[in-house]
């Protein structure tokens, strides 16, 4: 069941307008590899020889070009056309993400720049528009091989190497307008409190609130179309709060609407801005009332203990890359992870498409969102990685499906941080930040090892068999005091931290692949369906057995490039009967 303004194709379904136009498409498109264009005028006379189908990257067959060398800087043209009508109204043009750095122009006139490649943003083009004419759209990015940006499993030499693929160059998502009036309701952070049934908003609104028209926002609360809650308040600063009691509601027609898998309920609320009782702007949402907490080395989805059963999702495919095909490969892998017996994905090194968060909202998939990682550290680093996590925090706080945060992954980026007190007061510091913004939500430091502080602990471990995973965690209090290595590899904490009674998660693990000279998996590959669902199974086993260990996240769901240890091929072909992973899982 979808929300109540579920709008095929929308990019940010979680704050949805009707009128809005879709950008993606045709686009003109050039190479500058060496950065002449912008002195060239391009941005005024366009000199692109080419084109490409946006949202897909020149890298990729969807694209139109398919060329994987690393091409530094790229530009993209296109007409708009702003209808006379609109004039008055306020335009906003949307990009859900470019990868790295991109300047905007709008009919030759610099709007604005935006650094970082996994983050929505948005520029009011308002004042260099023509209304009733023509416009145009002038884009230029910057890619580098830096590795001080958050890349994630992009590559930054020549050539895929280990678990590092081709490099994501350029618009990747949606690219869209909208139109709005003058003054006209920006964001809002959505908090819902499930003990206290109440549901808190934090409201942005832009434009002169201090004009002296008389503003007011309503916010109308429903289920299942029954409306359950309306409130009004006056408008008279950028920034209100209100908190909405939900107590009656919650214990009447609606009892048991809490949000998780299995009974993903979901309040669907609007906000209506008006303007002297004119109505002016009306926004869609919604939201679910559920709590993460953690109890006695216990993860807990509404006040009951759950049992994570991940799969690991880097969200590739193979004509597109980082970029999804369509909305429907976005719900058919969804679908998948929940016939396989899995309850939810730790999206891996990835900020995803805000529709596949959408889509596990309305399916209950539970996920863990992490941060795409820098591969080296300095100060340099430090200011590129913490300025576009905090981004992707604010942007993607309201999904219900979200229920833990990772911003690092087995000391990428942070490889000394066993012993380096600024990597670790760096951690340190990213915690508290996500924490300042989102207390309600574990967030994992440094998953995999070397944990300094953190609200998980959560291991990596490739071993083979059944027994050997049982051997490496038959003496928890050993690992988790640091006095071995949980898997002769890596210690559990880094030096000067200590184990507090977290819940523990075997956060990666398994990565078989069939045996393959194009590719590679974890450990030994397999040679049929039999031995890999022996080898399968055991492991499993031996987790579920392991009666400390709250949750596993198996390695992974598909192939990537010339990773061949997915449960399905790159095509989402299964390579062993969904059924058998299913009976595993559940068992």
């Amino acid at each position: 069941m979808t929300t109540k303004k579920y709008v095929k194709n929308y990019p940010r379904p979680q704050f949805v307008r009707d009128n809005w136009v879709d950008l993606n498409g045709e686009w003109r498109f050039g190479f500058d590899d060496a950065d002449a264009g912008e002195a060239a005028g391009w941005q005024r006379d366009f000199g692109g020889d080419t084109s490409i189908i946006v949202p897909f990257t020149y890298e990729t067959k969807a694209g139109g070009i398919g060329e994987e060398a690393h091409r530094p800087i790229v530009w993209y043209n296109r007409q708009l056309d702003i209808p006379a009508e609109a004039s008055g109204k306020r335009i906003l043009l949307h990009f859900q993400a470019i990868d790295y750095m991109a300047k905007v122009w709008v009919n030759g006139e610099y709007v604005g720049r935006h650094q970082g490649g996994y983050t929505a943003f948005t520029f009011d083009i308002t004042p260099y528009v023509t209304f009733g004419s023509s416009n145009e759209l002038t884009v230029k990015v910057n890619d580098s091989k830096d590795a001080t940006q958050p890349r994630g499993k992009q590559r930054w030499i020549d050539d895929n190497f280990d678990c590092f693929y081709v490099q994501t160059t350029g618009i990747w998502q949606s690219v869209w307008l909208e139109y709005v009036e003058r003054e006209y309701v920006d964001a809002v952070k959505i908090t819902p409190d499930l003990d206290a049934s109440t549901v808190r908003f934090d409201y942005q609104v832009k434009g002169d609130v201090l004009a002296g028209s008389k503003l007011r926002l309503e916010t109308v609360i429903s289920m299942k179309d029954r409306q359950v809650k309306q409130t009004s308040l006056a408008i008279d600063r950028p920034w209100l709060t209100l908190e909405v009691d939900l107590i009656h509601e919650m214990s009447g027609p609606w009892k048991r609407s809490h949000w998780g898998p299995g009974h993903p309920n979901l309040y669907d609320v609007e906000f209506i801005l008006y303007r002297d009782d004119i109505e002016i702007d009306h926004v869609y949402s919604y939201f679910g009332m559920r709590k993460i907490s953690i109890e006695k080395g216990r993860i807990l989805l509404n006040n009951v203990p759950i049992y994570q059963r991940l799969l690991l999702d880097q969200g590739y495919w193979t004509d597109s890359h980082l970029t999804p095909p369509s909305e429907e490969a976005l719900i058919e892998d969804i679908d998948l992870v929940l016939k396989m017996g899995y309850n939810g994905v730790r999206k891996h090194m990835k900020i995803e498409d805000a529709r596949f968060l959408y889509w596990c909202d309305v399916k209950g998939v539970l996920v863990w969102s992490e941060m795409a990682a820098t591969f080296e550290f300095n100060d340099q680093a430090v200011q590129n990685f913490t300025t576009e996590w905090m981004e992707i925090v604010r942007q993607q706080v309201n999904h219900p499906s979200i229920i833990t945060w990772v911003p690092f992954n087995e000391s990428w980026g942070i490889q000394s941080i066993f012993k380096d007190r600024r990597q670790q007061k760096f951690t340190e510091a990213i915690y508290h930040l996500t924490k300042a913004f989102d207390p309600s939500r574990p967030v994992v430091t440094n998953d995999g090892w070397e944990h300094t502080v953190s609200d998980i602990l959560t291991l990596h471990d490739y071993s083979e068999t059944k027994q050997q995973l049982l051997k490496h965690f038959a003496d928890k209090d050993q690992f988790v005091n640091n006095d071995k290595s949980f898997n002769n590899f890596k210690y559990a904490f880094a030096d000067g931290y200590s184990y507090k009674g977290q819940p523990i998660i075997i956060s990666e693990f398994g990565g078989i692949a069939f045996k393959s000279d194009k590719g590679w998996g974890y450990g030994e590959q397999v040679h049929s369906e039999e031995a890999f669902l022996e080898r399968f199974r055991g492991i499993h086993e031996a987790i579920k057995a392991t009666d400390y260990i709250v949750g596993y996240c198996y390695t992974q769901i598909t192939d990537v490039q010339q990773e061949v240890n997915g449960l399905l091929t790159e095509e989402r072909k299964p390579k062993v009967p969904i059924e058998k992973i299913r009976e595993i899982n559940l068992s």
